[in-house]
């Protein structure tokens, strides 16, 4: 088996001001307003749409550690056609789908897709999802150029 390794080193070395982001972006997405199941079936869809190894393993990790059924996790893939979801995380995968696929031929999130985002979500649960897309997008580049190493604990993701 190949020893995997990160491409670049910890950026806590460089820049100790990312624990600092790190720490206070999951704070604020933790704030209670939307269940934890939700925001780690969001991020595992974000982490599939950018091909992430790392966010989807680690999603995955934390879904299986909240006690999320093997069904659940693998059909977020294919979400729109699994019977195990309710429809407020329809709706959060869905949005996390829109705001993270170009639409060439109109907006991204449509008022429609926000009406019914609306519809399950009130105002302080809509700021957090949010959030919680925003706190994937932050950690993308991250995954994608660091390629910290999947399945490893923060701290020691890095080589």
């Amino acid at each position: 088996m190949t020893t995997l390794r990160s491409r670049l080193p910890d950026p806590a070395r460089y820049i100790p001001e990312v624990g600092t982001i790190a720490g206070a972006t999951q704070q604020a997405i933790h704030n209670g307003a939307v269940p934890d199941t939700t925001i780690h079936l969001v991020q595992l869809r974000a982490g599939q749409l950018v091909g992430s190894t790392y966010q989807t393993i680690g999603q995955t990790e934390q879904l299986r550690k909240a006690g999320e059924t093997e069904e659940r996790i693998t059909a977020v893939a294919s979400w729109r056609n699994a019977p195990y979801f309710t429809d407020a995380e329809r709706v959060a995968l869905e949005l996390t789908e829109a705001v993270l696929t170009p639409n060439p031929s109109g907006e991204r999130v449509p008022d429609e897709l926000f009406a019914r985002a609306a519809a399950h979500y009130d105002e302080r649960e809509l700021w957090t999802l949010t959030l919680v897309i925003a706190q994937i997008c932050f950690f993308v580049p991250v995954a994608l150029i660091a390629k910290p190493i999947p399945g490893a604990a923060p701290g020691e993701n890095y080589s």
